[in-house]
């Protein structure tokens, strides 16, 4: 039950009565009443949703533009195929922004009253602005903020540690949080040790203030910046901007050292899940389903399944489906176990991943939510559309205004004429 619903059903005022007359002296309760009025508050995932590129390139494909093959990436890596954008269109931004609606459309919830849009992601649609303002603007979230969050493949996790503290905090009631990549426009794609990896793809959760028990209840996260060079695009930054000398020697490309990034995660998924478990206070053998970031099966084998001891019907992995999507990955497979019917009402999940940095995070999720969707109807169809076209129609309106100003304003200060110092008169 989210905030809004609480208040709406009285529980709210109940509770508080409850609280304060039940479990406080008179002396407690001489001091201000905001310290004691504010029921316990979590943080529920309520919506969700992922997209992916229609393209889908094969293992197969690979072989005929680098030197690699098929058997070779499946033993290596466990890919055998990824999705890659196909039109210039298809941008971080617009894949952010398809996921996002899927996860308003399942949570029920107005784009106006969600509060705090948080992209994570390594592929932004510009350096500046924030691609969650790209997506903001095209949803017509129109009360909420917006801002990006870089910590590589680890992203997603970072951003719902994030959104949990706001809502904790009592500052967002509704948080966006969204992963989204399009990292096959950062891949050289001669490079055989790096182009098989990575996918593109996005997915997107939505965040509730409620009072029901549950939700995100610990989150853990890391990092070591002395392999900060073991996973990077070394060009483009204020370290080295882009020159015909950087673009000519590929620096602007993801480069990679495998065997060190391997030895890494294999070693920080088990650790850190061990850690985020014992935050929340659930033993290992309780865990429902771990779903972690897909980077490479034996990295996941290695690590959540030998380390762990976590049978394998008990974490899901996709990557032979779409690659390393980055911080889109665990949002997508996320998504991908709920229609698969692996998550239900008090499952203990556990979110993990590595990235660049070198990072690492794991979040705890205890599911609190009803997993059915609701029923789409064609007037709830509508009125979505309808909200989405206001939302557009209010962004080329906007930039209409900004041009008229922009074109009217200097000739209006041209047009004014230029007093002297003489001319000026002296204030009463």
């Amino acid at each position: 039950m989210t905030a809004q619903a609480h208040e709406e059903n009285g529980t709210g005022s109940d509770y508080a009565a409850t609280h304060l007359n039940g479990h406080y002296s008179e002396a407690e309760a001489e001091q201000p009443m905001l310290d004691k009025v504010q029921p316990p508050c979590y943080a529920q995932i309520i919506g969700w949703g992922y997209e992916v590129p229609d393209r889908v390139v094969t293992n197969h494909d690979l072989e005929q533009v680098v030197d690699t093959q098929d058997e070779w990436i499946r033993t290596r890596t466990g890919i055998q195929e990824r999705r890659v954008v196909a039109v210039s269109e298809e941008t971080t931004a617009s894949l952010g922004t398809q996921a996002a609606r899927k996860a308003l459309e399942v949570a029920d919830l107005h784009p106006a009253r969600v509060d705090l849009v948080i992209c994570a992601t390594s592929s932004p649609e510009h350096f500046f602005p924030a691609t969650a303002s790209i997506i903001q603007d095209n949803l017509g979230l129109i009360n909420a903020g917006a801002f990006d969050l870089s910590a590589a493949c680890s992203g997603f996790v970072y951003a719902l540690s994030v959104a949990r503290a706001q809502i904790l905090a009592g500052d967002a009631e509704y948080v966006l949080v969204v992963g989204s990549e399009t990292l096959s426009r950062w891949v050289d794609w001669t490079d055989r040790t790096t182009c098989v990896l990575f996918g593109d793809g996005a997915g997107a959760v939505l965040l509730a203030a409620s009072d029901v028990p549950g939700g995100v209840t610990a989150s853990v996260l890391g990092s070591d910046g002395s392999g900060a060079e073991l996973l990077t695009i070394p060009a483009g930054g204020s370290a080295a901007p882009a020159s015909l000398e950087t673009v000519s020697s590929g620096s602007h490309y993801i480069q990679m050292d495998g065997r060190a990034v391997f030895r890494f995660a294999t070693r920080i998924m088990a650790d850190a899940t061990r850690q985020v478990l014992d935050k929340a206070g659930v033993p290992v053998s309780e865990v429902d389903l771990v779903v972690p970031h897909q980077a490479n099966k034996r990295i996941i084998q290695h690590s959540v399944l030998r380390q762990l001891k976590i049978p394998e019907d008990k974490v899901y992995v996709n990557v032979h489906k779409y690659g390393n999507t980055s911080t889109a990955s665990i949002p997508i497979a996320l998504c991908e176990a709920i229609e698969e019917g692996k998550v239900a009402p008090g499952d203990n999940l556990v979110f993990v991943g590595f990235g660049a940095g070198l990072t690492w995070g794991a979040c705890a999720v205890k599911w609190s939510v009803p997993i059915e969707q609701p029923e789409s109807t064609w007037w709830k169809n509508t009125q979505r559309q309808a909200t989405y076209q206001a939302a557009a129609a209010r962004s080329m309106w906007k930039r209409a205004i900004r041009r008229i100003y922009s074109q009217v304003e200097p000739r209006a200060m041209a047009r004014r004429p230029v007093r002297r110092p003489e001319e000026e008169q002296p204030t009463p």
